[in-house]
């Protein structure tokens, strides 16, 4: 066993740990920043967009010396039939605008550099480590073990990821449930930065960022995204654990076809893959939240559950930054006390009620029974695009009324009943 003692162990260098890390060191806690990858983002391809308000509150206009992409000033929703799709696009400078604006960046060059800003303020950084498990001592944790090291610290703070090893050992959480899961694939695509300008209509730093529902997942609940990168395209397809196990889906040949829908291949054409992951991604919102405290050990970000998607929108790195930094600010008043017992850790929680990571949680969480919803991925989509068909399409005949047209429609592949179902879904979820 090291005779070394931290103040605080991290696990995982992703956005939630390396903050957390930032801000531990630079209020002077010996702190750990423990990432089993060969450096920080080696291991985190998946994401790709961070709204900057979070970080922005903890590094002022970080974005001026981070490593980040291109700023979203183009908003796309799509909805995708085998053939055909239909696109609501949004063109503003306003999204642009700081500090609600956000960017699309890289993760391996992100998170490096976030790791960076923590080693900076002090924080010791070791890579290439896998956490085995947990030191317990008077029934609180009081470190971790790698291999055949044993490393103390007052508090340990899993960062380790959505599935967690760490939640597991001490007894916060049980296996993951497939249906609170999905399992995403990422290409990072390389093109010229003037060919994804020319192609995605976009001037000097402005970027694109753009979602997919419908035939691109075969019909299983899920979507594909595509953001703008200076020099390549991050694309990819989501899909629910659960429905893929149940539906037979193979993934990689889903990937792979949705490359060549129509409303895809040209803006992929000529592109080479210089990268290309797979990950698991918590989509069940405060369902699958675990426990976050124990005596001497807190769980932040992924690990924790925090993830939104509302199906026009996807946020996760934000939330893994503000629960990183209350993570820290949970850590600190614990030093202070000198007791690290879950009876003071337990103040984690309240920062996070008292946050907008809470409040933007249990806003949207109805939306997983929404995207449950077979028919949003295979007649919306095919409804939504048929009608426009028909009422650009000119074919010689008398014309049909819209509402008549719209109604025919509806008949042929759904029913008013199951259409207000969905509506009230809906409704209730955003």
């Amino acid at each position: 066993m090291s005779e070394e003692k931290f103040d605080c162990i991290i696990v995982g260098a992703g956005p939630a740990g390396s903050t957390a890390a930032y801000e531990l060191a630079r209020q002077g806690l010996e702190v750990l920043l423990v990432e089993k990858g060969d450096k920080p983002g080696s291991k985190n391809m998946m994401g790709g967009r961070l709204y900057c308000y979070s970080l922005h509150r903890i590094i002022p206009n970080f974005w001026e010396e981070a490593p980040v992409e291109r700023r979203v000033e183009k908003e796309e929703l799509s909805f995708l039939t085998e053939h055909g799709a239909m696109t609501i696009s949004l063109d503003n400078e306003v999204l642009g605008e700081a500090p609600s604006h956000s960017y699309v960046v890289l993760r391996a060059d992100f998170d490096a550099w976030l790791a960076g800003k923590a080693e900076e303020a002090g924080a010791m950084i070791a890579t290439g480590i896998r956490v085995d498990d947990l030191l317990w001592a008077g029934g609180k944790v009081c470190g971790i073990k790698a291999g055949e090291d044993e490393i103390l610290s007052d508090v340990v703070i899993a960062a380790d990821g959505v599935n967690s090893l760490l939640a597991q050992r001490a007894g916060l959480r049980g296996e993951l449930r497939p249906e609170h899961v999905s399992v995403g694939a990422k290409s990072v695509i390389a093109l010229p930065e003037k060919t994804i300008e020319d192609r995605f209509c976009l001037r000097g730093n402005e970027g694109a960022a753009r979602l997919f529902v419908g035939a691109g997942t075969k019909g299983a609940p899920g979507g594909g995204f595509l953001y703008t990168n200076k020099e390549s395209v991050s694309f990819g397809l989501v899909f629910n654990l659960g429905a893929l196990i149940k539906a037979g889906v193979s993934v990689a040949e889903a990937v792979e076809d949705f490359k060549f829908h129509p409303a895809i291949r040209p803006l992929l054409e000529g592109g080479e893959v210089v990268e290309y992951s797979a990950h698991l991604v918590p989509e069940a919102g405060l369902a699958m939240k675990p426990r976050l405290f124990t005596g001497g050990m807190l769980v932040a970000g992924d690990a924790a559950g925090f993830v939104i998607n509302t199906g026009f929108m996807v946020r996760g790195m934000d939330l893994a930054v503000t629960s990183g930094a209350l993570a820290a600010k949970a850590v600190i008043a614990a030093k202070e006390k000198g007791d690290f017992s879950a009876d003071t850790l337990k103040i984690y929680e309240d920062f996070l009620r008292q946050s907008h990571v809470y409040s933007d949680l249990e806003a949207y969480k109805n939306v997983p029974e929404l995207l449950e919803e077979p028919d949003m991925y295979t007649t919306l989509p095919a409804l939504v695009v048929d009608i426009l068909t028909d009422l650009f399409k000119v074919k010689g005949n008398p014309p049909e009324r819209v509402q008549k047209m719209v109604m025919r429609h509806i008949r042929q592949k759904t029913s008013f009943w199951k259409l207000a179902k969905i509506g009230w879904k809906g409704a209730r979820s955003i």
